[in-house]
């Protein structure tokens, strides 16, 4: 990455996590991805129950990967067959992990979901919720969040997952009603009533979609 825009990374990072803060909620800054592993990792402790949402920010900082072969009980949905059970489960878990689809560079964050089980999970139930956030997710406010989310991370989403909405089609949200469509429920997180339940790591690189 170029040297100068690690640094305004970096600079942009701490504004957020001053916006964190004054939400209830803590943010924590890695300058790679190795150290966002360590950072979440000492967030984690061994013996917890873990689960997520779809979140791919996890796997590409090889959380997902240390959490399978540590000492946790990694809830894995994809390795089940009753993925409803692995779903309901999470709101019970002792950590939920995550990402957000965007947040504003003064710590508020948003995500949409077609299931909901995501949203609804970062709302309400496992004790402890750990997001993975690169910093190509952080925008100016709320209404430039918003239009990442549904401009971007959901026509992305939905070509990943074979979805047959507009979007997956133009690449650009048509605020649809389509049977498939994954922007059913729209979650704006701007404080936590809980101190110490929501951590954001910010990572120094574009993770996620």
């Amino acid at each position: 990455m170029n040297e100068n825009i690690a640094k305004r990374n970096a600079l942009l990072a701490q504004k957020t996590i001053q916006g964190l803060a004054s939400r209830n909620m803590t943010g924590h800054w890695a300058a790679s991805r190795e150290e966002a592993l360590a950072v979440a990792l000492s967030l984690i402790p061994e013996g917890s129950s873990v689960t997520m949402g779809g979140c791919m920010s996890a796997h590409e900082i090889g959380l997902v990967d240390a959490l399978k072969k540590g000492n946790y009980n990694f809830i894995d949905r994809d390795a089940t067959a009753d993925k409803r059970a692995a779903m309901l489960a999470a709101y019970d878990a002792d950590v939920f992990l995550a990402s957000a689809n965007a947040m504003t560079d003064d710590g508020v964050l948003v995500n949409v979901d077609g299931n909901s089980n995501r949203v609804s999970a970062i709302a309400q139930g496992p004790r402890k919720v750990v997001f993975i956030v690169g910093m190509n997710k952080v925008c100016p406010d709320v209404d430039s969040a918003m239009k990442r989310a549904r401009g971007v991370a959901a026509p992305t989403n939905a070509q990943r997952f074979g979805l047959s909405t507009p979007c997956s089609k133009t690449g650009a949200c048509a605020d649809c009603k389509s049977p498939d469509t994954i922007c059913c429920q729209i979650l704006i997180t701007r404080f936590s009533r809980h101190p110490g339940r929501i951590h954001v790591v910010l990572v120094n690189d574009s993770l996620g979609f």
